[in-house]
C-alpha cells in the first residue's frame, strides 16, 4: 500500500488503527453469535429451499455433467408418468373398496409413486452444487485479495433487502456490492494488513447474506408457480441437515425408478399380450340349433341314446363331456336389443325369428308379429285381457298373498313368454319364470330378449336347481304339469322347494271346467293335496278372463304328516337331504316342516324390503362365514363391501350406461351382496351359486332375491344372447384349472349380448390372461386396473364372429 500521502497523521495512525480494528473484531462476533444461534432453525430451512431451485447457469462443468446424467435416467420415466397420471388417478379413485378383492390402499398408488419421485427430485443435487460452487467463488476472491467490510446498521439494511427483493434484481445488488466494495477498499486493505481472522469472519458472513439471497429467490421462484417437492415447514435438527445434503448428492446408480419399472413392465405386458392373442384361434359353432344353440340342452347324440322320453327326458340337460369352445353365431339381421321397459311390449323380430309361437298362441294375445317388431300385449292362456288384471284378481281372491310385501320371490312354472312374471315387477315381485326348450319355440328366448328372468328347465326326472324352502309362491297357469301322476311326484318337488306357509297358485281347466277329464284330474289333485296337509285356502273365477284360480297352503308343522291314516307320500327318510338338488333324481317322498326356531323356514322372512339387508334370523354367530366372520357378521360386511363397490366404481366410475343393462347374472354370488346393491336400478340378476361352493343360495332367496345352483364346467340352462352385463368376482382363477379357461370364456360370450359389458375382478395373473383373450375375440377391452396382485376387467362384447366354422357332430340331426 501507498501510504506517503497521509504522513501527517502517522502519529496517530497506531491509535486510530487499533480503534478500527477493535470495533471491527467487535462487531464481527457478534455477527458470528448471532448468526450460529440462529443457524439450527435458520440453516435447514435454507436448505430445503435450496433444494427445490430452478436449474442455474454458473456451475461447473463437472457438475453439470453429473446431474445431466441423473437427470437423463428419469426424464422420460417422469414424463411417462405424467401423462399417465390422469388415467391412473381416475382408476384409483372408482376403487374405494374395504373387503376382500382390491386392496384398501387401492386409492394411495399413485400418490405413494409421486411421493418417491418428489424425495428424489434432481433439483436437489443442483442447490448442493451451488453452495460448493459458491464456496470456491469465495476462496478465489480470498486469493485475489479482495475483501469487504460492512457495519452493523449496513447489513441489517442489506440483509432485509435482499430477502425483498425479487430473482431478476440480484444482478443490480452485485452491481450494487460491487460500488460498495471501491468505497470500502482503504478499510479492507487495513482489515487485512491487521488480521488474517478478520477476513476469515468477514468470508463467512458474505456467504451467509448471499445464501439469504438465494432463499429469498427461491421464495419468489415458489410465487412464481414452481412446482416443490420438498416441504418449506418441515423441520430438521441440525444433526440431520448435513445426512439431508449427504443424500441430496446420490444419483439412482443401479436401482431403477418406480416409474421405469412400471413402465417396463406394462410394456413387456402387452408384448405378451400380442403373443398371446395370436395363440387364440376362435371358430363359429356349426350345430342345428344355429343362432339359438344350448349345449346342455342341444346334445342331439345323448337324446338320441335315452331310452325313454316320457318323463320329458329329452328336455333335460345332457352335456357333451367336453364344453364347446366355439362362438355361436348370430342372427342374420340382429340388433341392439330394445331397452326395458319398452321391451316388455316389443322386441326385434330377427333377435328372435319365430313365428311359430304367434301363430299358435296369437290369439290368446301372447305375442304377435308387427312389421320389424315382435309385440307382447300381456295376455296368456289364463288371461286374455292382460297380466295386470289377472293380478289384482289372485289378491282379490286371496288378501293375504300380498304382492311385494308377503309376498316376495316366486317360481312361474310353465310361464309361456313370461307375462305375467314381466308385470309382477310393478308390484315388486321377482319371479323366476321356468319353461322348457320345445315344440313352442323359444319361449325362454322371447322372455330374456323382453327383459323379463327366464331358464330353459322341465319337471322331469331329476330336481329343480333350487334349495328347499325358498319360494314364497308357486304359480302355475296351463302349465300342462300333469302333478297328479306317478304318486304326485312333479307336486312333492314343488312342496320341497315352497316355503313353508307358502302358496300353489293353480289357474288350469281342472279348477273351473266340468268336463269329464278336467272334473277327474281335479278330483285326483284334491287327494294328493290333502295327503300333503295341503290346505285349498281358495278358489274363484275370473268372469272378465273366464278362469278359476285355487290357492293351497302348505303346513307350517308336522302335526297334520303326523295324524295321517296313510303315510303316502311317505315322508322322507332323515339321510335324505331336502337342499340337495343339483342332478338329483325326484323323490315321491316329503321333508318334514323346521319346527326349532333356529331352524330355516321356521319362521316367515322380513316383508319386502327389510328383509333384503336383514341378516336371516337362522345364521348364527356360532357359525364361520364364508370370510372367516361369524356368519351374521360376514354377511353385512359383504353387503356393505357391495354397497360401497357398486356406487363409487360400477355406478358412478366406469362409464356404464345402466339404462341399458336389464338382464344382469353374477356368476359367483357368495351372499347375494352384488345384486342387493343394484335394488333401486330397473335390473334383475341371476345369482348363481357354484355346486363346489359353499351353498349359500338359501340365504339369497331369504333376503328376497332369487338364484340357481350351477357348475361352469357346463353351459348354463339358458338361450344366446340373453344377458346384458356379467359379473364375475374370482370365479375364473377357481375354475380355469378344473375346465379350462376358453371354455367358459366361450359360455360368457354366448350368454352375453352384443354391446352387453362383463365385469371381472380377479387375480392378476387370471386377468391378464381374460384381457388376452376377449382381445383376440374383438371385446373393447374399457378398464383394466391391478395393484397387490388383484386386477378388475371391464369390457364389452361387439359384433364380431369368427370367420372359420367348427361342425359339432353331437348337435347335428
Amino acid at each position: 500500500m501507498a501510504l506517503g500521502k497521509y504522513s501527517r497523521v502517522d502519529g496517530r495512525k497506531s491509535s486510530n488503527y487499533c480503534s478500527t480494528v477493535t470495533i471491527v473484531v467487535f462487531v464481527a462476533l457478534c455477527l458470528v453469535g448471532v448468526w450460529m444461534m440462529t443457524s439450527s432453525s435458520v440453516v435447514p430451512d435454507q436448505n430445503l429451499d435450496l433444494s427445490s431451485q430452478g436449474k442455474k447457469t454458473d456451475l461447473s462443468t463437472q457438475v453439470t455433467e453429473g446431474k445431466e446424467s441423473y437427470n437423463g435416467g428419469n426424464e422420460s420415466n417422469n414424463k411417462a408418468g405424467d401423462e399417465s397420471n390422469p388415467t391412473d388417478e381416475g382408476k384409483s379413485k372408482q376403487f374405494e373398496d374395504t373387503l376382500g378383492d382390491l386392496p384398501e390402499d387401492a386409492t394411495k398408488g399413485d400418490a405413494l409413486v409421486s411421493q418417491e419421485e418428489n424425495v428424489s427430485n434432481p433439483q436437489q443435487t443442483e442447490s448442493t452444487s451451488e453452495v460448493k460452487q459458491e464456496e470456491k467463488s469465495t476462496e478465489q476472491k480470498e486469493d485475489a485479495g479482495e475483501s469487504e467490510s460492512e457495519t452493523q446498521s449496513e447489513k441489517a439494511t442489506d440483509g432485509s433487502d435482499d430477502k425483498k427483493e425479487d430473482g431478476p434484481n440480484k444482478v443490480d445488488d452485485k452491481d450494487s456490492e460491487a460500488g460498495e466494495k471501491t468505497e470500502n477498499k482503504s478499510v479492507g486493505e487495513e482489515i487485512k494488513e491487521g488480521s488474517d481472522e478478520k477476513k476469515s469472519i468477514e468470508n463467512s458472513v458474505e456467504l451467509n447474506d448471499k445464501k439469504d439471497q438465494e432463499v429469498g429467490q427461491s421464495s419468489d421462484e415458489k410465487s412464481d408457480g414452481e412446482k416443490k417437492d420438498l416441504s418449506s415447514s418441515a423441520v430438521l435438527s441440525s444433526g440431520t441437515q448435513s445426512d439431508l445434503l449427504n443424500e441430496t448428492t446420490t444419483q439412482n446408480g443401479a436401482f431403477l425408478t418406480q416409474a421405469s419399472e412400471s413402465k417396463n413392465e406394462k410394456e413387456m405386458q402387452k408384448s405378451s399380450e400380442s403373443d398371446k392373442e395370436s395363440s387364440y384361434i376362435w371358430k363359429l359353432c356349426n350345430s342345428t340349433a344355429g343362432p339359438d344353440y344350448i349345449p346342455c340342452l342341444d346334445n342331439l347324440e345323448a337324446i338320441r341314446n335315452l331310452r325313454s322320453t316320457k318323463h320329458y327326458e329329452h328336455r333335460e340337460r345332457h352335456c357333451p363331456d367336453n364344453p364347446p369352445t366355439c362362438l355361436v353365431p348370430l342372427p342374420e339381421g340382429y340388433q341392439h336389443s330394445v331397452e326395458w321397459p319398452t321391451s316388455r311390449e316389443k322386441i326385434w323380430y330377427h333377435n328372435v325369428p319365430h313365428t311359430k309361437l304367434a301363430e299358435i298362441k296369437g290369439h290368446q294375445n301372447w305375442v304377435k308379429v308387427s312389421g320389424e317388431y315382435l309385440t307382447f300385449p300381456g295376455g296368456g292362456t289364463q288371461f286374455k285381457h292382460g297380466a295386470l288384471h289377472y293380478i289384482d284378481f289372485i289378491q282379490q281372491s286371496f288378501p293375504e298373498i300380498a304382492w311385494g310385501k308377503q309376498t316376495r320371490v316366486i317360481l312361474d312354472v310353465g310361464c309361456g313368454v313370461a307375462s305375467f312374471g314381466g308385470y309382477l315387477f310393478e308390484r315388486d315381485v321377482l319371479a323366476m319364470s321356468l319353461a322348457p326348450k320345445d315344440e313352442h319355440e323359444a319361449q325362454v328366448q322371447f322372455a330374456l330378449e323382453r327383459g323379463i328372468p327366464a331358464i330353459s328347465a322341465v319337471m322331469g326326472t331329476k330336481r329343480l336347481p333350487f334349495p328347499s324352502r325358498v319360494f314364497d309362491v308357486v304359480h302355475c297357469a296351463r302349465c300342462r304339469v300333469p302333478w297328479h301322476i306317478e304318486g304326485g311326484k312333479l307336486l312333492l318337488e314343488l312342496n320341497r322347494v315352497l316355503r313353508p306357509g307358502g302358496l300353489f297358485v293353480w289357474s288350469a281347466t281342472p279348477v273351473y271346467q266340468k268336463l269329464p277329464e278336467d272334473v277327474e284330474i281335479w278330483e285326483a289333485m284334491q287327494k294328493l293335496t290333502k295327503a300333503m296337509c295341503w290346505d285349498l285356502v281358495s278358489k274363484t273365477k275370473d268372469r272378465v278372463n273366464g278362469v278359476g284360480v285355487a290357492v293351497y297352503r302348505k303346513p307350517t308343522s308336522n302335526e297334520c304328516y303326523e295324524q295321517r291314516s296313510k303315510d303316502a307320500p311317505p315322508i322322507c327318510q332323515g339321510s335324505d337331504d331336502p337342499n340337495a338338488a343339483w342332478n338329483v333324481p325326484l323323490q315321491a317322498c316329503m321333508h318334514k316342516a323346521p319346527v326349532a326356531t333356529s331352524e330355516r323356514g321356521s319362521q316367515w322372512p322380513e316383508p319386502w324390503p327389510a328383509r333384503l339387508s336383514k341378516s336371516p334370523y337362522w345364521l348364527l354367530s356360532s357359525q364361520v362365514g364364508v370370510y372367516g366372520k361369524p356368519a351374521p357378521e360376514d354377511f353385512t360386511a359383504d353387503y356393505e363391501h357391495w354397497k360401497h363397490v357398486v356406487t363409487n366404481s360400477y355406478l358412478n366410475g366406469m362409464g356404464i350406461n345402466w339404462s341399458t343393462v336389464r338382464n344382469v347374472m353374477d356368476m359367483r354370488a357368495i351372499y347375494g351382496g352384488f345384486a342387493a346393491a343394484l335394488r333401486d336400478l330397473n335390473v334383475w340378476v341371476m345369482n348363481v351359486v357354484s355346486v363346489d361352493a359353499p351353498d349359500t343360495l338359501p340365504i339369497i332367496y331369504e333376503r328376497g332375491l332369487f338364484g340357481i345352483y350351477h357348475d361352469w364346467c357346463e353351459s348354463f340352462s339358458t338361450y344366446p344372447r340373453s344377458y346384458d352385463l356379467v359379473h364375475a368376482d374370482h370365479l375364473f382363477s377357481k375354475i380355469k384349472t378344473k375346465c379350462g379357461l376358453p371354455a367358459i370364456v366361450a359360455e360368457v360370450d354366448r350368454i352375453l349380448r352384443p354391446g352387453g359389458k362383463l365385469i371381472v375382478r380377479d387375480k392378476e395373473e387370471t386377468i391378464t390372461e381374460l384381457e388376452s383373450m376377449l382381445k383376440s375375440m374383438q371385446y373393447e377391452i374399457n378398464m383394466t386396473y391391478s395393484k397387490d396382485k388383484e386386477g378388475l376387467l371391464y369390457c364389452q362384447k361387439t359384433m364380431w364372429r369368427p370367420k372359420d366354422v367348427e361342425t359339432l357332430t353331437y348337435a347335428i340331426a
